[in-house]
């Protein structure tokens, strides 16, 4: 049975502005509170904050950018934000762009998949308390984590295209993606993941699907919730690159025009709470086992409050 969860839908500035959506984890059927790489406040610190003000909830960091942080330290943030919380943890990591790469450290990866591999088998055996011993390409570490008893930590690995699906399989216990069409997680990255750990003799990890959605209104125009949403994603070459892949041909300036294709390809949903519904049971049937609203678009162009009520009518839906 596919969970649902939800993610903050912007970049807090002040950590009390997580706790509408810590109380509805909590108050709700949603299974997690999600948030993505942000630079303003970062997600372990806000949700530190939260577990803080009394509201401790399940979390979800999906993804956090490997070039900003040792894996060493990546581990130390996720150990600790479990034990703060004092709820599961699923900490989703992920290279970045190429772009993103260049502009933080002195190279790109040459290998996003074997940084990303060396990354997570570092990260993985700190967590599992023992002495990491491990000289990679691009990551070492020798040492150990002083031991803790804490809530559980799933690692999770961004996945947009076919091979870091594989190596999802491999490493991580959950595929994270986002701006991915059903139809494109059932052909192609499902099977990858399911490929990946088969190759290394293990259960298939679990598969979350950040879904963009926005219920439709007499208000609003569907368009331009999906540029106020993905405008930015919709410029990125490895973006660009999986959409294709999925059938879905963008001419990469977030135009009117490329916001057409994501909603005709179903990338972005957009309809009543019954046609929302229909359209998320694609998603289970492609074999994802949690989707995560993420109503950035609505909350960009008509505020919080109409974010909250399409998030409060879409989890009674899912109910």
């Amino acid at each position: 049975m596919t969970a649902y969860s939800v993610l903050v839908p912007f970049l807090p500035r002040r950590p009390e502005q997580l706790l509408p959506y810590a109380a509805l984890v909590e108050w709700t059927a949603a299974r997690r509170l999600w948030q993505g790489q942000a630079m303003l406040i970062e997600p372990f610190q806000g949700f530190a904050s939260a577990a803080g003000a009394g509201f401790r909830v399940p979390t979800g960091v999906g993804v956090t950018l490997m070039p900003l942080r040792n894996p060493y330290e990546a581990a130390l943030q996720v150990r600790s934000l479990a034990l703060t919380t004092g709820e599961p943890v699923v900490a989703g990591f992920g290279p970045g762009g190429r772009h993103f790469q260049k502009s933080v450290m002195r190279a790109p990866y040459a290998s996003p998949l074997t940084a990303s591999r060396e990354y997570l088998t570092i990260v993985r055996g700190l967590l599992e308390g023992g002495s990491v011993d491990f000289d990679g390409e691009y990551f070492s570490c020798h040492g150990g984590l002083p031991p803790a008893v804490h809530p559980r930590v799933d690692l999770g690995l961004g996945v947009l295209r076919s091979g870091m699906a594989r190596l999802a399989g491999e490493v991580v216990d959950v595929a994270i993606t986002w701006l991915t069409p059903a139809d494109y997680l059932r052909e192609v990255i499902v099977p990858a993941v399911r490929q990946g750990a088969t190759t290394a003799e293990r259960a298939a990890p679990g598969v979350t699907a950040m879904v963009p959605l926005a219920l439709a209104g007499p208000d609003r125009d569907p368009e331009q919730l999906v540029l106020a949403s993905n405008s930015a994603h919709m410029r990125a070459p490895h973006y660009i690159d999986m959409l294709e892949k999925a059938g879905i041909g963008l001419a990469g300036d977030a135009s009117v025009a490329d916001a057409k294709s994501l909603l005709a390809g179903k990338a972005f949903l957009y309809g009543t709470v019954d046609e929302i519904q229909e359209q998320l049971a694609a998603y289970r049937d492609a074999g994802v086992d949690e989707v995560i609203f993420n109503l950035t678009g609505v909350y960009n162009l008509h505020g919080p409050r109409a974010a909250m009520n399409d998030l409060k009518k879409l989890l009674a839906a899912a109910a």
